[in-house]
């Protein structure tokens, strides 16, 4: 078994070829003001000649030498200026984790390396050192041993970032494993050429980005020139970087082999488990409420709940359940909450692209309220999306509508299921003309050459033809109206979710587009967002979106299985409901009803209505009743 010294050395002489790569660059920088150098000197020693072809030998390498020098300044100035890329993370203070942090110098010192010199959190499945003693980060936080190191000349330590949801998942013992390797890796961090290759290859990159960056004549022409001289020797270091860092991880491993080894074990089987308990968690219950401008401020907590979730499921998983009895890492916060919402409201950025701070269109949401504020509302937005949608569908020739039953609650305003819906619409506007007969069109509806006695002015009816009376109010927006259309009419079906599928798209740019006005999305790179004592998001945001986008399928699928859910909600008792795993559920007599997505299907895939009449019989919901849209 190679000793964790090996891997430093190999660390170290491929961070030395690095090194060389800039050294080299230098050299070529240098050249011709070498040449110049010797030129002049020997015109003024006398051991050159003085003739013409001298003198123009001469003030060409002059020239070529002044040219070099500056456009290499302007390469250096620009790496050194750069600001390298942070990960999105929040910062942790020793005054609110102080057993945090004891945690972490006791393993370090187990390890025998140098502690890391701050930690922070991220919202993600994943923990790793990161090197933030760049000048643009801010003034580095020295203790007084810590400067006495620098003045040695030893590297101030990397910041350890740890994933938010091993904290609240994991136990305080779990963590001290899985972190081992990780705090290992200090050791080859302090090493001074590796530490110098890492900066190099970052301030490469950091320009690289500068130099796309840049906008206007100016400023475009020079920072193009830094830009491929960067990635040019971005890609001559590249595979020496490549294998330095692996080296450095070789090392980092084999030095935490002595450190609860068989707890390691166990640890990375919980890191599977949390990744896959917090990737439901994002895509199921946390992407529909950030779309429509709420945001979980518990997520962390909330991951808990679902891992506890998927252990009752899993058989596989069943044991780890009896762990719960044991202390959680999240107890070596001070105040946990605090965190978790930071984080909850650092993932939403990263993951979906909301704003950095809460406002009235981007508010938090607790658990408890999450069925009501979320679910329920949920469902009325696409209800009130699809209607829409049918409303503006051409006419079809369907047999007519049955009349209303007379004993049912009054229709609901239809006019405020929609925001953008003007306020003194009436509800005969929102009726589709596909619901009335071929006689009996509201006339507000009817174009001009389908006037009676050949009337086609555009002007108002006639108060004395009965056929040109306004109709009486439709009833409001049913289930039953859905069905009926997507199930006897065949090019339903596919114009309502290529119209889904552009509505959708539409709302999304307009997000897109507000976001961007305050900053949202639109972050530039080399600009950090402050966030509480200097948390850094970069780049723009979302980095790392959850899902592609949906097909007109799956949105018409969706808006139906919304439609049937409000439908139950308002006529048989049912309700909205949160499950861990899935997100948004339908509770029937307390109980989560899963079985809605095959009728749903069937009637949308295939126009096949009777499987889910079947359903809505079931579980007794009354399809001809109107539904509350808002």
């Amino acid at each position: 078994m190679a000793s964790p010294e090996t891997g430093v050395l190999a660390a170290r002489a491929r961070a030395l070829a690095v090194l060389r790569i800039r050294s080299t660059a230098l050299a070529v920088a240098l050249l011709p003001a070498a040449v110049a150098v010797v030129l002049f000197a020997g015109r003024a020693s006398g051991h050159l000649g003085a003739g013409t072809g001298w003198d123009l030998a001469r003030w060409i390498a002059g020239s070529l030498a002044v040219l070099s020098l500056l456009l290499a300044a302007l390469v250096a100035l620009v790496v050194a200026r750069a600001r390298p890329a942070l990960s999105p993370s929040v910062p942790i203070s020793e005054k609110s984790a102080p057993d945090l942090y004891r945690l972490v110098r006791d393993l370090a010192d187990r390890l025998d390396v140098p502690a890391p010199s701050a930690i922070a959190l991220t919202p993600d499945c994943d923990s790793w050192l990161e090197d933030r003693t760049h000048r643009a980060h801010g003034p580095p936080r020295r203790s007084r041993g810590a400067a006495r190191g620098e003045a040695r000349g030893t590297p101030e330590a990397p910041v350890l970032v740890i994933g938010s949801p091993f904290l609240w998942w994991m136990r305080v013992a779990e963590l001290r494993a899985l972190l081992a390797p990780v705090v290992a890796g200090t050791g080859p961090s302090a090493h001074p050429d590796i530490a110098a290759a890492r900066r190099f290859i970052r301030g490469l990159d950091a320009a690289v980005a500068v130099a796309a960056r840049a906008r206007g004549p100016l400023r475009a022409l020079p920072l193009r020139f830094v830009g491929r001289v960067a990635r040019l020797l971005l890609r001559a270091g590249r595979e020496h970087a490549t294998i330095m860092e692996r080296a450095v991880a070789a090392a980092a491993s084999e030095r935490a082999q002595t450190v609860d080894y068989g707890l390691r074990i166990v640890a990375q089987e919980q890191v599977g488990l949390a990744y896959a308990g917090w990737d439901r968690l994002l895509t199921r219950v946390a992407l529909p409420a950030w779309r429509m401008g709420r945001w979980p401020s518990r997520l962390d907590a909330g991951v808990v709940s679902a891992l506890t979730e998927l252990s009752r499921r899993d058989r596989l998983a069943n044991g780890f359940a009896s762990r719960l009895g044991e202390r959680p890492a999240c107890d070596l916060l001070e105040e946990p909450g605090a965190i978790d919402r930071a984080a909850s409201l650092l993932a939403a950025r990263l993951f979906h692209g909301g704003p950095a701070e809460p406002g009235p269109d981007w508010s938090p949401v607790g658990w408890g309220q999450y069925p009501e504020e979320v679910v329920d509302r949920k469902w009325r937005l696409e209800a009130a999306r699809l209607h829409r949608v049918l409303d503006n569908l051409p006419a079809t020739a369907l047999p007519a509508a049955p009349a209303p039953d007379p004993a049912a609650a009054p229709p609901l305003s239809y006019a405020r299921s929609s925001p953008r819906m003007p306020a003194d619409r009436s509800p005969v506007d929102h009726h589709p003309a596909g619901d009335h007969p071929a006689g009996d069109r509201p006339a507000g509806d009817r174009p001009a050459g389908d006037r009676p006695d050949g009337d086609r002015s555009a002007g108002a009816p006639s108060a004395d033809r009965p056929e040109d009376r306004p109709a009486a109010p439709a009833p409001g927006p049913t289930l039953a109206r859905v069905i009926d259309r997507l199930a006897q009419d065949e090019r339903a079906g596919d114009l309502v979710a290529a119209r889904l599928g552009a509505e959708v798209e539409r709302e999304e740019r307009e997000e897109a587009a507000r976001q961007a006005a305050r900053g949202g999305s639109a972050q530039d790179a080399t600009v950090g967002v402050a966030w509480g004592d200097g948390m850094v998001a970069e780049g723009g945001l979302p980095l790392f979106p959850l899902q592609p986008p949906r097909t007109g399928r799956e949105l018409l699928a969706d808006h139906v299985t919304a439609m049937v859910c409000c439908a139950a909600v308002d006529t048989a008792g049912a309700a909205p409901g949160l499950d861990w795993l899935d997100g948004p559920a339908l509770l029937v007599d307390g109980a989560r009803r899963a079985d809605l997505g095959r009728p749903v299907l069937s009637l949308v895939d295939d126009g096949d209505a009777e499987p889910l009449r079947g359903w809505l019989t079931t579980v007794g919901v009354r399809p001809e009743k109107p539904v509350r849209l808002v």
